[in-house]
């Protein structure tokens, strides 16, 4: 099964085509808030691997959470292109597929022991806040949640308990005071390949014209005008 899947839920786009367990190819480019540089990565990616969007059978999306502007960008392209291709469009978390990239790590090091623990998804939310999940065996445990930094250690501890914990995610690089909560893997970002990965494995449940991206906290523009944004229509 021959799938494209990208992620433009943080500052960093990955985009890959993979053919069942298989990578064709795949690549990433900074600047997700920008149509034109997500559009010219998967024409990259497609072109390096040697498949058009009529030879695909679906499209996934990391649907967040994660930046408001990139993931409204990659929902629309991706529904763009699978509409295009009449192909059908799959879904999956952005943590999730950071967790996935973590347990990729964790394999490659040979810390087999940590594979089996609690994977912790963390991403940069801005506002002084981070996005988290937890995962255990690519099974959410609990819920994705938007916390202060201060707060993640805790509320891991509340759910991995005595489990071995392992972090990744951009926001060690915001907030470097997290290192103390524990070991982190190289994964950063999201990358097209975990999202391809976890949508083949998933339940394939096609979003094309229900799909919305996951932002979990309110955007800024509803914090600010709860009613409305000035001169517009109010709420009734």
């Amino acid at each position: 099964m021959r799938v494209l899947g990208f992620d433009t839920s943080t500052l960093v786009s990955s985009v890959a085509v993979i053919d069942d367990d298989r990578v064709l190819a795949d690549g990433r480019s900074q600047g997700s808030g920008r149509s034109a540089d997500v559009l010219v990565t998967i024409d990259d990616v497609c072109r390096r691997a040697n498949i058009a969007p009529l030879e695909l059978d679906a499209v996934a999306i990391g649907a967040g959470p994660g930046s408001f502007t990139g993931l409204r960008i990659g929902m629309a392209t991706a529904k763009g292109i699978a509409f295009a291709a009449k192909k059908p469009l799959w879904a999956v978390s952005s943590l999730a597929a950071l967790a996935w990239d973590a347990e990729q790590c964790l394999a490659n090091d040979q810390l087999l022991a940590h594979v089996d623990g609690v994977i912790v998804a963390v991403l940069d939310a801005r506002r002084s806040e981070v996005f988290a999940g937890c995962y255990q065996d690519h099974v959410l445990l609990g819920e994705e949640r938007v916390l202060a930094p201060g707060d993640l250690g805790a509320w891991v501890a509340s759910i991995a308990r005595d489990k071995p914990v392992t972090f990744a995610g951009d926001a060690i690089a915001s907030y470097p005071a997290l290192a103390s909560l524990g070991s982190w893997v190289s994964a950063k970002t999201p990358s097209g390949i975990a999202v391809a990965t976890l949508a083949i494995a998933g339940a394939r449940i096609d979003i094309l014209t229900s799909g919305t991206p996951t932002y979990i906290r309110p955007s800024e523009a509803e914090v600010m005008y709860p009613d409305g944004v000035p001169g517009a229509l109010r709420k009734p």
